[in-house]
């Protein structure tokens, strides 16, 4: 059975990652106690479902301590991916202004003072989900809207199959670095195309400014590195046992060089594993920046 476990900070979208989840055939079930997930699993088997999303959060308290340990017993049976979603703390009050929602860990333990406050609410929360966050793939929502985490989503479910998925993403500094990173290359150094007005509406999409950045040997050297790089180490992620990996290429404004250089790193890996006879991973590739239409900047 594929399980697909939806954690992560409350306000950061568990709610829209659950119905697209639902929307791609999985039986939902949110704010389920992590005692009880074994016996829903089980239950589910027996009815030969074959797919299940089970959101959890902090409100479960202390016991989700206890989520790591039943997620490595389900995995002994079962295929299952974690997905953990975050923001940064100004964007989730932002978000609890807008709707007007409290925050389930504002009710303090303390009757002399039964409120917390909502940044003090937030930081708690972390400390309690710390430990999935480190285990999980993690997607950063802070300046993405609802209908962008909704196909982030559907991406992730394209390939199925077990083993490791390793997602390729493209940003701009300027933007800030992504939360979700496991790898991230800086690629700053690289000749600019934001610099000739023909190609700085252009983005490393586009065959001008892959042909202006192939002719510098520089960018050939600095992906042949990152390439390397990862080769070297990718068998030592896959004996982790994780199932995802998410490696970031940063250049200023996330428009010209990164995206090439994600590109080029992508088609290399998929060609790589459409040659091989013994392929374990699966790969995504995202831009961060042309997804959530950020101004061009060089």
């Amino acid at each position: 059975m594929r399980v697909f476990i939806i954690t992560g900070i409350s306000g950061s979208g568990k709610s829209v990652a659950l119905n697209a989840l639902e929307d791609a055939g999985y039986d939902c079930v949110d704010n389920l106690p992590v005692d009880f997930i074994q016996d829903l699993i089980q239950s589910l088997g027996k009815q030969n479902r074959e797919k299940v999303a089970i959101a959890i959060d902090a409100r479960r308290g202390q016991s989700i301590k206890d989520l790591p340990k039943t997620i490595d017993e389900i995995k002994k049976f079962h295929d299952v991916r974690v997905l953990f979603l975050n923001a940064n703390t100004e964007t989730l009050v932002q978000r609890y202004s807008e709707t007007r929602r409290r925050h389930p860990l504002s009710q303090s333990d303390d009757t002399r003072t039964p409120q917390v406050a909502l940044i003090d609410a937030i930081e708690k929360e972390r400390l309690l989900l710390s430990d999935l966050a480190e285990t999980a793939h993690n997607i950063d929502t802070s300046h993405i809207k609802a209908h962008t985490l909704r196909s982030w989503i559907q991406d992730l479910l394209k390939d199925e199959r077990p083993g490791l998925t390793i997602l390729f993403e493209s940003f701009g500094y300027k933007h800030s670095v992504p939360r979700d990173a496991d790898l991230v290359f800086d690629v700053r150094c690289l000749p600019n195309p934001h610099y000739d007005p023909q190609l700085r509406p252009l983005t490393g999409n586009d065959p001008e400014v892959a042909n202006f950045l192939r002719e510098h040997p520089e960018v050939q050297a600095m992906g042949d590195d990152i390439r390397r790089f990862i080769e070297t180490w990718l068998p030592k992620y896959q004996a982790d046992r994780r199932s995802y990996l998410t490696i970031a290429i940063g250049c200023t404004g996330g428009q010209h060089r990164s995206v090439y250089l994600t590109n080029c790193l992508f088609d290399y890996f998929e060609k790589k594993a459409t040659l091989s006879s013994e392929n374990t991973f699966h790969l995504l590739k995202r831009h961060r920046e042309l997804d959530l239409g950020s101004s061009k900047t060089h």
